[in-house]
């Protein structure tokens, strides 16, 4: 898959594209079907697959207080939609100035100057150009004047869910994890580093990790099991988040125990990544560290009982 930055950078030769254009946001079992359809109709006609994205989130320059948290940054939204077999991804910089873009100009000069685009696939809430005035009709009637196909993907629904971004978000706010998962068709997960100050040597000795902080979007705080990536090494794991009250000078953390846990290399710019599959209980203040001990253990021994479960379940 390839990744450009700017419209300029697409290759003279690819003078005719299948195409999808949207934020993309959470890269969600709706947004896979679409691609996966831009990727099959870009076959037929002997085109290129092609998704187009903004950088940063049109909200985070529009509305920036109300702006939500992302459900993927960027380099996990390119990583999902590597997995879609989309050819290239058009990283579009958000700016004041492009907002200002009609949607009969941003058909014509970006629909069809630059991106030659045969087909362009989207969802039925698609809104472009300048306050978002154009809409699905008005993109079919520009796809005629300008000799562009249109597919509009009605409203998706998942085990009586619609599946959408802002239901995603939503149900992370609420610590269900599991029907996130359903949605999104893969587990929720975060990419950090690790926490800096902490002492981490190369060789790392203590079965415990702290992310550092993390700007975008986090689960409820609470109790979960996760499986956690160190580098290249996979762990099951449970991971709490929140502010850690049993403890004097609370404050937020995303902390995680590794289960069959083994010394690792680790410096403060390895990646770890913590993929939440389900909800286990609140974050309570416990009256002393020896009960938090306790329900850690209690924790623990639920977490492996969901991987063996997992585990017998994918063996069937």
């Amino acid at each position: 898959m390839r990744v450009f930055r700017k419209l300029e950078e697409l290759p003279a030769a690819w003078n005719r594209t299948v195409a999808s254009i949207g934020n993309f946001d959470g890269v969600h079992r709706a947004h896979q079907l679409v691609l996966g359809r831009v990727v099959e109709r870009a076959r037929d006609l002997n085109a290129k697959s092609m998704a187009v994205t903004f950088d940063p989130h049109p909200l985070r320059v529009l509305r920036p207080e109300s702006a939500p948290p992302l459900i993927t940054p960027l380099p996990q939204k390119l990583a999902a939609f590597e997995q879609t077999g989309i050819a290239a991804v058009v990283v579009l910089p958000f700016t004041a100035e492009f907002a200002f873009t009609s949607p009969a100009e941003f058909a014509r000069r970006i629909v069809v100057e630059r991106l030659h685009a045969a087909e362009l696939h989207e969802g039925a809430n698609f809104r472009f150009g300048h306050r978002a005035e154009g809409n699905c009709d008005q993109l079919k009637e520009l796809g005629h004047e300008l000799d562009f196909d249109v597919v509009i993907y009605p409203e998706m629904r998942f085990r009586g869910e619609t599946v959408s971004s802002s239901r995603v978000r939503q149900l992370l706010q609420e610590g269900k994890v599991s029907r996130a998962r359903q949605l999104l068709g893969r587990p929720f997960s975060i990419v950090g580093t690790p926490s800096k100050g902490r002492g981490y040597g190369t060789r790392y000795t203590v079965p415990t990790i702290n992310l550092a902080p993390y700007p975008e979007l986090v689960p409820k705080n609470g109790v979960y099991v996760t499986c956690t990536r160190v580098a290249t090494e996979s762990f099951e794991s449970v991971t709490n988040v929140g502010t850690r009250p049993t403890f004097e000078g609370e404050s937020f953390a995303v902390e995680t125990h590794l289960l069959n846990f083994h010394p690792i290399s680790l410096d403060e710019t390895a990646e770890v990544e913590i993929a939440f599959m389900k909800w286990l209980r609140p974050e309570m203040k416990w009256p002393n560290a020896e009960a938090l001990k306790e329900q850690i253990g209690k924790d623990v021994a639920q977490t492996k009982r969901f991987f063996s479960l997992l585990s017998t379940h994918r063996g069937a």
